[in-house]
C-alpha cells in the first residue's frame, strides 16, 4: 500500500513514549500500536487531529504517501 505510517519516527524524534501519546489523545495502547504498524484500514479524522495537536504537527508529518504505478494494477490485500 502507497500510504505508509511514520508515526514512530515523529515519537523518537519529539523523545516522548508511546505510552504517554496514547493516553494524552485519549486512546489504548493498542489501539496506537496498531496504528503505528500500519495494521489499521483506517483513522477518525478526530483521533488525527488529537494526534497532531499532541505532537504540534500536521497529519504530513504522520502519514507517507509513495506513490507507484504498478499499485494501481493490483487490488490491496484483502480485499474483495
Amino acid at each position: 500500500m502507497p500510504v505508509r505510517v511514520t508515526l514512530d519516527a515523529l515519537i523518537l524524534r519529539r523523545g516522548i513514549k508511546a505510552r504517554d501519546l496514547a493516553a494524552e489523545i485519549g486512546l489504548s495502547e493498542t489501539q496506537l500500536s496498531l496504528f503505528r504498524s500500519g495494521k489499521v484500514k483506517g483513522i477518525r479524522f478526530s483521533t488525527l487531529a488529537r494526534l497532531c495537536a499532541a505532537l504540534d504537527c500536521t497529519p504530513s508529518d504522520l502519514l507517507d504517501y509513495d506513490f507507484h504505478p504498478d499499485d494501481l494494477a493490483r487490488p490491496d490485500e484483502g480485499e474483495d
